[in-house]
C-alpha cells in the first residue's frame, strides 16, 4: 500500500528502506532536504513540503510522522491535519506522551480523521531486525494499516515460541500488537522505555563493579584482573541474563574494554520521567526505575564506568550521540 512518511532521521529512512523492500510506495519528506533527495535515489517519491506529500498520496491517505516528541511533533501532526480530509489517517511513530495521544485522537475524530499512536522500538538496527511496534488505534484504522504494521515488524523470525502461545492467536508473536485505544500504544511504549532504563542500569552497575575489582583498597589475594569483554561475551552463550542489550554491550567492549571513547553523559528522552509520573498517578512502587532515572541525572555530573556502559548500549541500539561534557 502507499504511505506517507515525514521525518528521515535515522529510524525514519530506515522504516522507509523496509517499506520499500516490503513492496510498499513510500512519498517522503522532511525539513532537510538532502534526506529527501537521498530516499528519492532510493526509489521514494520526494516531497518538498507537507502540502506536496499530501498531494502526491491517494486517498484515503496515511501519513507515519516520525519527528522528535513535544513542539516539533505537534507542530507536524497539527499541520498535517489542516490539509487532510475525513478518512485520513496521521500515525504518530516517535516518542509522544500519550495524554497528548488522547487529546489528538479527540480532536481529530471531529474531522474525521483518525489518529494512531505507534510506539516503535528498534532503534538503528530496525531496518534489518524489524520494529516492535505497540500501537494504539481504533479497530478500524489498525485493519486498514495492518499490512504497514505487518512489514516493519520482526515476525516470528527465529525466536521460539512460547509454548501455548500457538493456540492463542493474535499478532503479538509477529511483533505487533493493537494495544487498545488511541494513547495506549505510547503508554506502554513509555513503559517499555522505563523497564530499558532499569535494565541497562543492573548490566551498568554490574559492570562497574567487575572493573573495580583490582582496586588497590582491597586486600593483594581479593584482587582480580577480570577481563569484561570476555565475562560480556561469556554470559551471552547460555545465561540467564542474556538479552540484545547485553549483545550491544558485549559488542562495544569488543571494539574498547575501557570504554575511553564515552565520557559517561547519559541523556534521557523524557519516557523514563513519565513512566515515573505514572507510576505515581496509580500509586505503584517502581524503586528500580526511578533509581535508573535519577542515576542518568547524576551522570551529567560526575562519570562512572557504569555511566560509560549505558553511553554504549544507547549509541549501540539507537545511534544516541552523546551530549559534550558541560553541553
Amino acid at each position: 500500500m502507499q504511505l506517507g512518511l515525514i521525518g528521515l532521521g535515522r529510524m525514519g529512512a530506515n522504516m522507509v528502506r523496509r517499506l520499500q523492500k516490503g513492496g510498499h510506495k513510500c512519498a517522503v519528506f522532511d525539513v532537510n532536504a538532502a534526506n529527501v533527495k537521498k530516499l528519492a535515489s532510493e526509489g521514494a517519491d520526494g516531497a518538498s513540503s507537507l502540502e506536496d506529500l499530501v498531494r502526491k498520496l491517494s486517498k484515503p491517505r496515511a501519513v507515519w510522522v516520525m519527528v522528535p516528541a513535544g513542539n516539533p511533533t505537534e507542530t507536524t501532526v497539527q499541520n498535517l491535519a489542516a490539509l487532510m480530509e475525513s478518512g485520513d489517517t496521521i500515525i504518530d511513530g516517535g516518542n509522544s506522551f500519550y495524554k497528548d495521544d488522547i487529546r489528538r485522537a479527540a480532536e481529530f475524530k471531529k474531522k474525521g480523521i483518525n489518529y494512531v499512536d505507534a510506539g516503535t522500538s528498534g532503534g538503528v538496527w530496525g531496518v534489518e531486525r524489524g520494529y516492535c511496534l505497540m500501537i494504539g488505534a481504533e479497530e478500524q484504522a489498525f485493519r486498514q494499516l495492518e499490512p504497514i504494521f505487518k512489514t516493519l515488524a520482526p515476525g516470528l523470525g527465529n525466536i521460539e515460541r512460547t509454548p501455548g502461545r500457538e493456540k492463542m492467536g493474535g499478532t503479538a508473536e509477529q511483533g505487533y500488537l493493537r494495544t487498545g485505544a488511541p494513547g495506549s500504544g505510547h503508554f506502554v511504549k513509555m513503559v517499555h522505555n522505563g523497564i530499558e532504563y532499569g535494565v541497562m542500569q543492573a548490566y551498568a552497575e554490574g559492570f562497574d563493579v567487575l572493573v573495580h575489582k583490582d582496586s588497590k583498597d582491597l586486600p593483594d589475594d581479593e584482587r582480580f584482573t577480570l577481563n569484561v569483554a570476555d565475562i560480556a561475551e561469556l554470559w551471552r552463550r547460555g545465561s540467564v541474563i542474556g538479552s540484545w542489550l547485553l549483545d550491544l554491550t558485549a559488542m562495544a567492549l569488543a571494539e574498547n574494554p575501557d570504554l575511553s571513547n564515552y565520557s559517561g553523559f547519559v541523556e534521557d528522552s523524557g519516557e523514563g520521567r513519565w513512566t515515573i509520573e505514572a507510576a505515581i498517578e496509580q500509586a505503584v512502587p517502581v524503586e528500580v526505575l526511578a533509581s535508573a532515572l535519577f542515576t542518568r541525572f547524576r551522570s551529567r555530573r560526575e562519570h562512572t564506568f557504569a555511566e560509560k556502559v549505558l553511553s554504549a548500549m544507547r549509541y549501540k541500539f539507537g545511534g544516541h550521540i552523546e551530549r559534550p561534557t558541560g553541553g
